[in-house]
């Protein structure tokens, strides 16, 4: 009996000495072109829709274009999972780069015609590339895990530190990029703008082939794949049902309005503090340079406070922490503006959008970790509310912000966030009590 089990033992050990350094290689080798291709795709893309409030403004063609955008995003969000499941995370990757490239090359030529197809399309191709990504990343972070027999939760935090951190850097990467490129100071010339949005093409560009050299997970999806090939309406069917039994969770319904929170202070920042504070300010080509001090202090946040998370509490903390800093900010914008002047009024901008980034920073990887530890046996269906209120939050604002005033986005922004905070420190609560009758019991 005892040799029967000591035999697979010292099988498992010479296969994983024979195949250790390949397997390392290949799958840390698919994060990097995975964060690459990401970094490149984005912080072209994410330039681009800093600038639409600004420099589409005819008829508000910008914001709207985003908000019709985000509105088709919430839609798709519902069934990219079965799209996934059907393609393989690889080819969905890949098809979703191609959304974004239409939507820049639409700015070429701007009008209702390009712009809200464009959009239609973008809001689809972008609600499968981050279900495709979600997927892909995993399954990679599980194949290191198993083949190199290695804590799955320790792998699966590295592998998403890596991918979070490349990606909240195309903010900076990307605006400083329009700070070079459009030389036309408060105004801003159709050729410069031009000419920033065929660079925006070709860095699009070498994301895309890029994501052609990423391995097939083929292994570690197979059951994944095998279960959501039976048979596609059976699989929207069961999808609808994972999504819709979170909704009747007490968990969820109050982690919503932080979710919710979350794609309002990003639209808020694309779409009502770039048009309303930064280019009155400092123009067209000070959004370059203003966003990329946001970028910086998302990416560096989101690296920092993905180090820090090691559980409820460490989130409860750090989520609090965000929450007051961009308190602060919102609380300066409700100041008007208007009234500094000379290098305070110049610099103004720059304060606001660093406090913004490092509560973005912080919201961005702690709602993923927090979701990731209490739903972690309906990972999709969490993922799926989350970016189904994430966008549905962001195309709102968007639509709203034509309308309303500055100082009156502000205050809906401020109260959301108080009730939003006061919802998650209940859950919390909540959470913990539960754990601890347990473990007493």
């Amino acid at each position: 009996m005892a040799m029967d089990e000591e035999t697979p033992l010292v099988v498992d050990h010479v296969n994983l000495s024979t195949q250790k350094n390949p397997t390392i290689v290949n799958y840390k080798r698919d994060v990097h072109i995975l964060s690459w291709a990401f970094l490149l795709i984005f912080l072209a893309y994410g330039a681009a829709q800093n600038l639409e409030s600004t420099i589409n403004t005819e008829g508000d063609l910008g914001t709207i274009s985003l908000g019709i955008l985000y509105l088709s995003f919430t839609f798709f969000s519902v069934i990219a999972s079965v799209v996934v499941g059907n393609l393989g995370s690889k080819n969905t990757l890949i098809l979703g780069t191609t959304g974004y490239w239409l939507f820049i090359a639409a700015n070429l030529k701007p009008t209702w015609y390009t712009m809200v197809p464009a959009s239609l399309y973008l809001g689809f191709t972008a609600s499968i590339i981050w279900v495709a990504q979600g997927t892909y990343l995993t399954s990679t972070a599980r194949g290191h895990a198993l083949d190199n027999d290695l804590p799955e939760g320790t792998v699966i935090g590295k592998f998403n530190g890596e991918f979070w951190g490349m990606f909240a850097s195309h903010q900076f990467v990307g605006n400083l990029i329009t700070l070079a490129l459009l030389r036309g100071g408060k105004g801003g010339s159709t050729t410069s703008t031009t000419s920033l949005f065929i660079v925006f093409l070709c860095i699009m560009t070498i994301g895309t082939i890029l994501m052609c050299f990423l391995s097939n997970r083929s292994a570690t999806e197979k059951e994944e794949e095998q279960d959501s090939s039976v048979s596609f309406c059976y699989s929207v069917v069961s999808l609808f049902k994972a999504v819709l039994a979170l909704l009747l969770d007490i968990r969820i319904l109050l982690v919503i309005p932080l979710i919710a929170y979350s794609g309002f202070q990003q639209s808020f920042v694309w779409a009502a503090f770039t048009k309303h504070v930064v280019q009155p300010t400092l123009g067209e080509r000070g959004v370059g340079g203003v966003m990329a001090v946001y970028g910086v202090f998302d990416a560096v946040c989101s690296l920092a406070a993905g180090q820090l998370t090691s559980g409820l509490s460490t989130i409860t903390v750090i989520v609090l922490s965000g929450a007051f800093i961009q308190t602060i900010a919102f609380l300066l914008l409700f100041v008007h503006y208007s009234m500094l002047h000379g290098v305070v009024g110049l610099l103004y901008p720059f304060l606001i959008a660093a406090l913004l980034g490092v509560g973005d920073g912080v919201l961005n990887t702690q709602l993923s970790a927090f979701l990731g530890i209490i739903f972690k046996h309906n990972l999709e269906g969490a993922f799926a509310q989350l970016k189904f209120w994430q966008s549905l939050s962001i195309a709102i604002l968007f639509f709203m912000s034509p309308h309303i005033a500055l100082h009156i986005i502000v205050v809906i922004i401020l109260v959301i966030l108080c009730f939003s905070v006061a919802a998650f420190l209940f859950l919390i609560l909540k959470v913990e009590r539960a754990f601890s009758f347990r473990t007493a019991a």
